[in-house]
């Protein structure tokens, strides 16, 4: 008999969930993780003043370039040398890329994944979401429907806390809502402007994972509100945004039925034939490069997309000879993301007498209007923008001598506003992951290979999304407006740029065009999961962590419903 029930593969966003729900419900469970264990009173470095930080927090650049050089490109905003251990080595876990491919891989190996790396932006997708790929035929059909996935993101929206306002839009369903961060003057104003202009187009408050009205679940949990302190990406010791470290775990972990192992690096599964189950994770230590097998009556792999694409295509058996719960064919194919590279800047005149106060943690959101109130002819989907509005301060280098000196810097300069887009990516079979034949990383893991490509679809759509931005500011009696409207495909952003990647083992009906069923489950292994970005079948336009989140929650207790059945 197995000493464990469930082994989970990564506690990041998903996996923490898949944790937390199965332990709750009594199993006994294993979490491998290949990084080390975070513990926020150690490792979080929040409330330290920026002169108590090696290099003021910069991380030097020999470093950077050596251990980390793609995130010091894709996501340098968000690198630094106190929350670097959050980051994976990429000299120890590397990738290759075929031809001309283009592919920004950012991850975190730590506990907590990257529920401690993201921006927290969190929206449902869509009922249009789940039915998109069947009506234009991109993709497979999701084998769920919107109203399938309701009831569990409002379960994980109770326990995460979203900060949000109650909009009413189809588009865009509103989620169990704490209280919104309000928006500053400028923002009214615009929102009222570019509204009256189109009605089809709406802005509204960001929404994000931070505790505005903390529920006293999340009190019991340690978890407080959020101060509004900006220093997210060094962890929050209030707990304030959700990251499984703080919330998930913690949950998972008050059960007594939680065993949690860092540096372990899973090399792949162990499938067993005469069952036709997984029996086993082959895991390298990494620190030490000894190796274990850890035994379990089901398993979950939560590694983010990439990583678990790569794991199952390692997974190789008599029966599974190009990686395990492939007779598709698709295991490592069909990856998307979202697309940015459109977008506009302006200064908006007025509100002189106007400062904002205090920080946030999010601005404004313009849903999706394009192919839902509006058509456009020129390309399938559609996209969102993100952004907001503020005032520059006191720079202290202005240009000048004396009393000229001192007023020009102690004047604030005029009110910006800003918009991006994030787009959607069709999903293409082409698009795919692959094992290099002999390249390996330190641990003789074979390295991943990522041959990708956007399209003229997702061209034309940031195309458009640069003109309808300059559209919107221009009715909002912006001045010295800045379109992006991107000329070619070089213009927009690479596979992997937006931290989005999804889709290396999705979800479908069919056994022989998709891996998984409609409860994450492989088509082919009954006690094999898999339960992060890796099983969508589209990525909507939305940052996809809270439908993650939804996903995870609803198939570990399908799993665990299959366990106390007696069905596996």
């Amino acid at each position: 008999m197995a000493k464990f029930d469930a082994i989970v593969i990564g506690s990041g966003m998903s996996g923490g969930w898949v944790a937390k729900e199965l332990a709750e419900r009594g199993l006994k469970v294993l979490i491998l993780d290949r990084g080390k264990k975070i513990i926020p009173t150690e490792d979080f470095t929040d409330m330290k003043h920026p002169w108590e930080l090696s290099n003021f927090d910069r991380i030097p650049m020999d470093e950077a370039k050596e251990k980390y050089a793609m995130v010091s490109k894709g996501a340098g905003y968000a690198l630094h040398d106190s929350n670097k251990h959050f980051w994976a080595r990429e000299d120890l876990s590397p990738y290759e890329t075929e031809g001309e491919t283009k592919f920004n891989w950012l991850r975190g190996y730590s506990s907590g994944g990257k529920s401690l790396l993201w921006s927290r932006q969190s929206y449902r997708l869509g009922p249009q979401d789940f039915t998109a790929n069947l009506e234009d035929g991109h993709g497979v059909d999701w084998p769920i429907r919107y109203d399938d996935l309701k009831p569990w993101y409002e379960h994980v929206e109770t326990f995460a806390g979203i900060a949000g306002n109650a909009d009413g839009l189809p588009q865009l369903p509103d989620s169990v809502f704490q209280p919104p961060f309000p928006m500053n003057c400028v923002e009214k104003s615009v929102k009222a402007k570019i509204e009256a202009a189109f009605p089809t187009r709406n802005v509204i408050h960001a929404r994000c994972a931070h505790l505005t009205e903390p529920t006293q679940e999340q009190y019991d949990l340690g978890r407080g509100k959020c101060q509004s302190r900006s220093h997210c990406n060094r962890g929050c010791s209030f707990g304030a945004y959700f990251s499984s470290v703080t919330a998930t775990l913690p949950a998972a972990e008050r059960t007594g039925n939680v065993t949690h192992i860092a540096y372990a690096v899973v090399d792949s599964l162990v499938y067993d034939g005469d069952t036709g189950l997984v029996s086993g994770v082959r895991v390298i230590d990494a620190n030490t490069k000894a190796r274990t097998t850890y035994t379990a009556r089901m398993f979950f792999v939560s590694a983010g997309t990439i990583a678990t694409g790569a794991i199952l295509l390692n997974s190789t058996s008599e029966h599974f000879p190009t990686g395990i719960a492939n007779g598709s064919g698709q295991l490592g194919r069909n990856i998307i993301d979202h697309v940015s590279g459109g977008g506009a800047s302006g200064i908006v005149p007025g509100f002189e007498d106007e400062y904002r106060a205090g920080r946030r943690p999010a601005g404004i959101y313009i849903p999706r209007f394009s192919n839902i109130t509006e058509d456009e002819p020129k390309f399938l989907r559609g996209f969102g923008y993100q952004g907001g509005a503020g005032r520059s301060g006191w720079t202290g280098n202005r240009a000048g001598v004396g009393e000229d000196f001192k007023r020009a810097n102690r004047t604030p300069g005029p009110w910006r506003i800003g918009i991006g887009a994030f787009g959607e990516v069709l999903p293409r079979e082409e698009n795919r992951m692959y094992l290099h034949a002999t390249k390996k990383d330190a641990y003789g893991i074979p390295v991943p290979v990522f041959d990708t490509r956007m399209s003229d679809n997702e061209l034309h759509m940031m195309q458009r999304a640069g003109e309808a931005a300059g559209e919107m500011l221009r009715a909002a009696g912006c001045t010295d407006i800045r379109v992006r409207i991107p000329e070619t495909i070089d213009d927009i952003t690479p596979m992997g740029d937006r931290i989005h990647e999804m889709g290396t083992a999705r979800m479908g009906r069919d056994p022989s065009s998709s891996v998984l069923n409609k409860w994450n489950q492989t088509h082919e292994v009954d006690n094999l999961f898999v339960t992060d970005g890796a099983c969508m079948a589209s990525s909507g336009c939305q940052n996809p962590s809270l439908t993650y989140m939804a996903i995870a929650a609803r198939a570990a207790h399908h799993a665990a419903d299959l366990l106390e059945k007696g069905l596996l």
